[in-house]
C-alpha cells in the first residue's frame, strides 16, 4: 500500500521564499489556534513550516527528512506524540525536537527527553521562547557538523571519536568524550554547573548533584595525570572553563 503524501494526509505545508533560506520546520500539533500561533511566529523568523495533527501524519511528514527541527506535542487526539520521536530515533533519524506539552512533572519531562526529545517546553508558554529554542537547536545542529576540534594541545575526532593531548592519546568514556567536546567548542568561556547540566547531562531542571565536578575531575587526570597543568579551570563562583593555550 503507497503511503499519502504529507498533503494527502491534511499536512498543510508552507513552501519556503527564495528569500527566507532558513530551516523547514514541521510543527505536530492538534490544537489548531496554537498549531496556526506557532506557524505564523515561525514563519515570521522565516522559516517554512509543514503542520501536521496527528501522530501517524507527523511520522508520515517527519520522515521525508525536510525538517531542520520538528516541534512535536505529547498529546494528539489521544495519543502520546512521543511515539513520533522513538519511532524515528529507532530508524536512525536524528532530527532535532522540541517537544511541548501540558505535562510538566519532572518525570514527564524526562520521559520525554529520553523518548529522544532534545528540548522540552511546558504550555501555557510565551511563542518567542518558542522561537528562540527551535533556532537554538538548529544552531546545534548546524555546529555538529563539525568533524573535528583543535584547541592548543588538544586534539578531538568526532568521527573517529579520539582524543590526543600534546601528541598523547587519551581514553575517554563516553560522558567524558562529550563533556571534553563542550569545553573544546567554548575555550576560553565561562561555563556554568547549570550549562553543563543542561546541554552535556539533558537535565532540564535544577538539579543538587556533583556529577559535574567529579567528571570534571576524572577528564582533567585524564588529560594529564602528572597534574602539573590543569585544561579545564575553576572560575570562583561561577564555573569552569577551558585554558587550552596554558
Amino acid at each position: 500500500m503507497s503511503i499519502p503524501s504529507s498533503e494527502d494526509a491534511g499536512a498543510v505545508k508552507v513552501r519556503p521564499t527564495e528569500a527566507s533560506g532558513r530551516a523547514p520546520i514541521l510543527v505536530v500539533e492538534d490544537e489548531r489556534d496554537l498549531a496556526e500561533e506557532i506557524r505564523c511566529e515561525l514563519q515570521a523568523s522565516g522559516h517554512p513550516v509543514t503542520l501536521s495533527e496527528t501522530v501517524d501524519d507527523g511520522l508520515r511528514a517527519a520522515r521525508t527528512g525536510d525538517a531542520g527541527v520538528l516541534v512535536v506535542d505529547r498529546m494528539l487526539h489521544g495519543e502520546d506524540g512521543l511515539s513520533i520521536i522513538e519511532t524515528l530515533r529507532s530508524e536512525g533519524n536524528a532530527t532535532p525536537v522540541l517537544v511541548i506539552s501540558a505535562l510538566s512533572s519532572v518525570d514527564e519531562r524526562i520521559n520525554g527527553l529520553k523518548a529522544g526529545g532534545d528540548d522540552y517546553l511546558v504550555k501555557p508558554f510565551d511563542i518567542r521562547e518558542l522561537t528562540a529554542r527551535v533556532d537554538a537547536l538548529l544552531r546545534r545542529r548546524g555546529d555538529s557538523r563539525v568533524t573535528r576540534l583543535q584547541a592548543g594541545d588538544l586534539d578531538r575526532d568526532l568521527v573517529e571519536r579520539k582524543v590526543r593531548c600534546a601528541g598523547r592519546a587519551v581514553d575517554l568514556l563516553p560522558r567524558e568524550f562529550k563533556l571534553l567536546e563542550y569545553f573544546m567548542r567554548r575555550p576560553g568561556q565561562i561555563v556554568t554547573r547549570g550549562m553543563l547540566l543542561e546541554d552535556v547531562w539533558n537535565f532540564k531542571f535544577l538539579a543538587q548533584t556533583n556529577v559535574v565536578d567529579v567528571q570534571i575531575g576524572n577528564l582533567r587526570r585524564k588529560l594529564d595525570p602528572t597534574g602539573a597543568r590543569r585544561f579545564i579551570v575553576n572560575v570562583r563562583a561561577v564555573g569552569f572553563k577551558l585554558n587550552a593555550d596554558d
